[in-house]
Formats: C-alpha cells, structure tokens, sequence
C-alpha cells in the first residue's frame, strides 16, 4: 500500500493505492479544500484514519523543495517527510514539487484527457515543458534520459513580467504601483485573472466566477480579462519553450486553462505563443497539448512512490 498526495495552493488531492503487476491501482480517492483546515496534518490524519501501515509515499507541494523538508508558497504549513512518515506510518516519504509530480503523471493518462491546441512537428526525445496555472504558476522542463523522461522543476513562474503589447504595459505599471516588482504569476494565475478583470474596470470577482459569465457570454468585460489572460499565458509558454527548444511537447495544466480553453476561443494564447519573430517558424512546430485531467501530479506521485517502493 503507497500513498501518493497532489498538495497545490487551493486544493489537495490523496490516494492511495495497492501496487499491482508494477503499477498502482487506486483503492481510495479524496478531494480536500486546504482553507478548511488547520495543517497538513489534520487531513492526512483525517484521509488516513482507518489505513494500515504504508510501505512509501511521495507528496507533490506547490513551492520549492530538497526532497526532505518543504514550506508550500502559499500555505503557512510546513512540512517534513521525516516528520510525517513517524507520524502516520507512511514508511519512505519523498517531497517533490508538484510540477514534477505532474511531468511523471503524463505518461499514465489517458490520451482522451489531452487536447490538442497546436499539432506542430513533435520529435520523439527532445525536450518537453510543462506549465501549471492555478493559485501560482508552476513550471517543469523534461528531458530524455535512459530511455524516459526526467522532470527539471523550477520557479519561473517568478520570473520578471515581461509585456508584449501596450496594453500589457499598462497593466505592468497598474501591478507595479500596488504590488512592486511584478512576475508573470501576478498576471498568469487564478488571482492575475481576478487582477486583470479589477484593471480592465470589472467588480472584484472570483476567477472561476470570471470564466462563468465568459463562458456564458454575458459579460464583455470578463471575455476581454480572459483573452489577456490568454495572450499572456501564451506569450510566457512560448518564451519557456524557446528556452527548452521543446520539439517534444507544450503541456497546459492548473486550474484555469483546462477548464476555460475548451469552451472559449484560444486563438489569443497561439497567436502570443507563436509571436516569436525570427523564430516563429519554430514556435509553431512545438506541439501544445491542454491536460484536462486534474488529477495529472496526484498519478504522478503514486508513480514516484511506487518506483521507490521498487528501487
């Protein structure tokens, strides 16, 4: 029995699950809102009330980690696998961010949960990256190596924002004189969505309550905030895959995009995506795929704290 965990800002995620022929099978599946508790610890003793011993798990965390310890980005929890594994008897317990999670979880979908955005010329090998939009903005470059792919997790969701219209500028400068320095997370996650649709002159709205009325198509105001969106999404995937040169592949994931993307036109994002100048050509020949699938890290953790049940 392993225990794998998708711990994002909002939401956390757990399974767990009996290792059957080399691969996990799920026996028990839960969905949990982190603002209705207290720490990590109240659910996973709440998710593991009635389990026997473990034999290893692995957690995925929204924020940066060395494996052992790890203080989500937008949690005030704190956690350690050395701490949680004597606690709750979970055996091996690795921390790996979530991203990460994510990237050992594709493998493992099933392919009608991938939509296709852009087919470009994939090549069997070469690098891949991952974006995650939700509470933050995660990202994950993949390379080839033995015969699989190994995930490279990072913070560039932190990086500087960089406008590339002037109507990007002048939301930079409305985020600079109330925030400070601004990154693409401000603008390219679930709150940018909510601080996009405030700069544009919209109420305060929650960013899923902003994709309703877009989706509906009663509020003009919130199908513009969410073609911005788009387009900076875009524009910060394509830099990112310039960067990987990732002819393997373009994935989408978090909270946002797989959600809204199949119901609105994302043709804002591509045109930001392939917006490359001198190399445009080679924007477009990167394969972008939206992963519907939410519960992508969570499969991904399974997947780790099996191969460490094995190795």
């Amino acid at each position: 029995m392993i225990l794998g965990v998708d711990l994002g800002g909002t939401k956390t995620l757990l399974a767990l699950a009996e290792v059957v022929d080399g691969r996990p099978v799920v026996i028990r599946e839960r969905r949990f809102l982190n603002r209705d508790y207290r720490d990590f610890d109240a659910i996973l003793g709440e998710f593991l009330a009635d389990a026997p011993a473990l034999q290893g798990a692995a957690i995925g965390v929204a924020g940066p980690t060395d494996g052992r310890e790890v203080q989500p980005t937008y949690l005030p929890w704190r956690l350690s696998a050395e701490a949680l594994s004597a606690k709750f008897r979970l055996g091996p317990v690795t921390l790996v961010n979530d991203l990460a999670a994510a990237a050992l979880g594709l493998p493992l979908l099933d392919p009608a949960q991938l939509t296709t955005l852009q087919a470009g010329q994939p090549l069997v090998g070469q690098p891949c990256v991952m974006l995650g939009a939700g509470t933050g903005l995660g990202v994950v470059g993949m390379v080839w190596q033995e015969g699989a792919y190994r995930a490279i997790p990072g913070e560039g969701g932190h990086m500087g924002f960089s406008p590339q219209t002037l109507e990007q500028d002048r939301l930079w400068l409305w985020l600079l004189e109330q925030r400070g320095r601004v990154t693409w997370e401000d603008v390219v996650s679930g709150p940018g969505l909510g601080r996009i649709h405030l700069f544009l002159g919209g109420e305060p709205r929650t960013p899923e309550g902003i994709g309703q009325v877009a989706m509906s198509g009663s509020d003009a105001r919130a199908q513009q905030a969410l073609a911005l969106w788009f387009a900076a999404f875009g524009a910060f995937a394509g830099d990112l895959a310039l960067h990987w040169l990732a002819r393997g592949g373009v994935y989408l994931t978090g909270g946002i995009a797989p959600r809204l993307m199949p119901h609105l036109d994302p043709a804002p994002f591509l045109q930001a995506f392939n917006a490359k100048r001198e190399h445009r050509h080679l924007a477009e020949a990167m394969p972008v795929q939206l992963v519907r699938d939410e519960r992508v890290a969570l499969l991904g953790a399974l997947a780790l704290a099996q191969r460490q049940l094995a190795g």
